[in-house]
């Protein structure tokens, strides 16, 4: 399914083989730069992993699991030739200790303060709840560190029209405040398939350099 170029959609992008590259717990664990890297963050019971899982078309490319914080590392997936999509350890509740807490924090600021390849990160944030401490002390590092991050907000499916356009328009209000917020949130549902072109789409243009 080759395309030569950068004429590509994220219909096209999404079909490519889609496998995982490394796995790292610790900074100097990080795999070699490789392609350009988007980077998908969120609370630990944001639904990440049904999203990615959605987002690629393949039920077990991230572990789904009712226990938070089962991401326990930061993992690298190559799509294709054109991106590498890397799923970092939520953040917020997780029932593990505070060391590991702390390690996760550790590798995860590292990656996000010195990674030459990571274009973007997409913050998920559950369109029921809007963000939470915890992702306002992610968006001020990633602004601190001028990186492109936007707004992803997840199952839509479990809120109403009126509710999610007014946390929608309530988000935008309050991400236009911060400097290195991307200005277009995206909805999703990993379960109703909501967003997920759009989204793929999105994830093209960055792909190709042109977002």
């Amino acid at each position: 399914m080759s395309r030569p170029g950068d004429d590509f959609d994220g219909t096209w992008l999404f079909a490519q083989e889609c496998q995982f590259v490394a796995g790292a717990d610790r900074a100097s664990a990080l795999p070699p730069i490789g392609l350009t890297e988007v980077a998908f963050a969120g609370r630990s019971n944001v639904g990440k992993s049904s999203l990615l899982n959605a987002l690629t078309g393949r039920n077990h490319l991230a572990r789904v699991s009712h226990t938070p914080g089962r991401t326990q590392q930061l993992n690298f997936f190559q799509l294709g030739q054109h991106l590498w999509l890397v799923d970092l350890p939520g953040h917020g509740y997780a029932e593990v200790s505070k060391a590991k807490k702390k390690q996760w924090g550790a590798v995860t600021e590292t990656y996000i303060r010195t990674r030459p390849s990571l274009r973007r990160v997409m913050l998920l944030v559950d369109s029921r709840h809007g963000t939470k401490d915890s992702d306002e002390k992610l968006m001020d590092l990633m602004d601190e560190a001028a990186l492109s991050y936007q707004v992803v907000m997840t199952k839509a499916d479990k809120v109403k029209a009126p509710e999610l356009e007014a946390m929608r328009a309530k988000l935008t209000a309050h991400l236009s405040k911060r400097r290195a917020c991307h200005p277009e949130i995206l909805v999703t549902s990993a379960h109703d398939g909501i967003g997920m072109t759009e989204l793929r789409d999105n994830l093209a243009l960055i792909a190709k350099g042109q977002a």
